[in-house]
């Protein structure tokens, strides 16, 4: 029989939530400055890339991912949690980073999963042309393409930002896009998943933050448009927008160094995000469980107010 104390414990078991608010900790970086594009390494303080936590349920078992700008922040937080659901994972990302993409490619690999890392850079047009092909030749085969590197240089004053950082950061952010998409669509098979990074700062453009937030915007659109146009191959495209979180594009110039200290203390939840916590939406939108899932942008940004 249950006795109304029995009762009482099992709500109080029940009610053993975690709170979004202090789930991770609000953090107060110090001042400080990293050479782009920044290593997690360096970071402080250090970013929580499900390292530890994140649990994986094999909802991706089989697939074969390509993560542009997966050796740190979010890309990495997505490489570790797709590779924890069952794929094998490349990544893409800079020499100077090769630091941070070695521990990421030894985290897939500790999973059991084929770990390639991919050193380049995105605005050579033949890197990212081929970066398709290798990861398809490497994995033999590919059916996740996230589309996550981005460039985030943080200007005062419009009359400082120079022709050359929009054509990088275009470059860099969209039209890398457009060749890697490309080139992947001769693998990609029905049923195969493209992801795209957005931002918050597409609807709510930081005004330090031009040319980035241009991009971002475009990516939105971007994304809608492709994924009309390829719903009846049976590819979905859908994007992700983050909101503020703890990454090396904040203190490589991707702020203003006296905003690091109160970084994200702005969002209805009071606090910065952890990459973490985009690993699942980028899972959810990689897994069949989102099969009816077509052209949305899922707003990870603790609660800033979008469209």
């Amino acid at each position: 029989m249950t006795t109304p104390e029995s009762a009482s414990q099992g709500n109080e078991a029940q009610l053993s939530l975690d709170n979004p608010v202090t789930r991770h900790p609000k953090i107060s970086p110090p001042k400080q400055d990293q050479p782009e594009p920044g290593l997690d390494a360096k970071l402080e303080p250090t970013a929580d890339h499900g390292e530890t936590s994140y649990v994986g349920t094999g909802r991706l078992k089989g697939r074969k991912a390509l993560i542009t700008g997966g050796d740190s922040g979010i890309g990495a937080a997505v490489a570790i949690a797709f590779a924890r659901e069952g794929a094998d994972v490349a990544i893409a990302y800079l020499p100077a980073e090769a630091e941070d993409a070695a521990k990421i490619i030894s985290l897939i690999e500790a999973e059991g999963r084929v770990g390639i890392g991919l050193p380049g850079d995105l605005l050579d047009e033949d890197y990212r042309n081929s970066l398709a092909d290798m990861v398809a030749e490497k994995l033999g085969g590919l059916d996740i393409l996230v589309n996550n590197a981005g460039k985030q240089i943080a200007i005062e004053k419009l009359e400082d930002l120079s022709d050359k950082q929009v054509m990088e950061t275009f470059q860099i952010n969209i039209l890398a896009m457009y060749t890697i998409t490309r080139a992947a669509l001769k693998h990609l098979p029905d049923g195969a998943s493209i992801i795209n990074t957005t931002s918050v700062q597409a609807y709510d453009p930081s005004p330090t933050l031009l040319d980035y937030a241009s991009t971002k915007a475009a990516i939105n659109a971007f994304t809608k448009g492709l994924a009309v146009q390829l719903a009846p191959r049976g590819i979905r495209v859908n994007g992700v927008a983050p909101g503020p979180i703890w990454t090396p594009l904040q203190v490589s110039d991707g702020q203003p160094k006296d905003k690091l200290p109160t970084f994200g203390h702005n969002v209805p939840l009071g606090r910065a995000g952890q990459p973490v916590e985009l690993a699942p939406a980028y899972v959810f939108l990689a897994s069949a469980e989102s099969s009816y899932v077509v052209g949305e942008t899922l707003n990870v940004n603790g609660g800033k107010s979008t469209p």
